[in-house]
């Protein structure tokens, strides 16, 4: 167990505090977990790669983390409705089309190495991104810190994004297992 997966476990285990501070409605202490978490999410790969830390475990610990965390906010917000239920289904349903991919290729014999692309990592940054200004929109409505336009940009360009990474990783998946690529 090396520091950045030590910082993935710390992540994990700040999903259920942040749950927890939503449904309490303590959305300033939410704020500050959730920006925790997510920092952990860019460091622990910075480290890993800087230190030459980079593990078998992590490769696969690290993206798992983030769906949960991911999962875990955007349920949770949408159950709170502060954001759309629609845009929580197309994460998930992302999420889910990812996991079935490399279910199917192990199943097939197939080891893929797992490495995000460009596009998702992105996509990982706008939707933490999305769930933060949802939440300082929430906590800080009554002095209106930030426009009210940025939180529907912020989902409207998440949902793009979401969209695009998943139909990605199905195009990248099928040139695999057909051995095309």
């Amino acid at each position: 167990m090396n520091l950045p997966n030590l910082l993935t476990l710390t992540r994990v285990l700040l999903i259920p505090v942040f749950v927890i501070l939503i449904l309490n409605k303590s959305f300033g202490w939410a704020i500050i977990t959730f920006g925790i978490a997510g920092i952990t999410d860019g460091i622990d790969g910075l480290i890993a790669r800087l230190t030459h830390q980079r593990t078998e475990l992590g490769a696969y610990f690290d993206p798992i983390a983030d769906k949960l965390l991911l999962t875990s906010a955007f349920i949770i917000l949408a159950i709170s409705d502060s954001v759309p239920a629609w845009l929580t289904v197309i994460v998930i349903t992302r999420d889910m089309v990812i996991l079935i991919g490399i279910l199917v290729m192990f199943l097939t014999n197939y080891r893929p190495k797992i490495k995000p692309s460009i596009l998702s990592k992105l996509t990982t940054v706008f939707q933490i991104l999305t769930i933060l200004v949802v939440l300082i929109d929430a906590h800080y409505a009554m002095i209106r810190l930030i426009p009210a336009i940025v939180p529907a940009i912020a989902i409207f360009v998440t949902a793009v994004f979401t969209v695009l990474s998943g139909f990605h990783y199905i195009y990248v998946g099928a040139h695999m297992l057909n051995g095309k690529k």
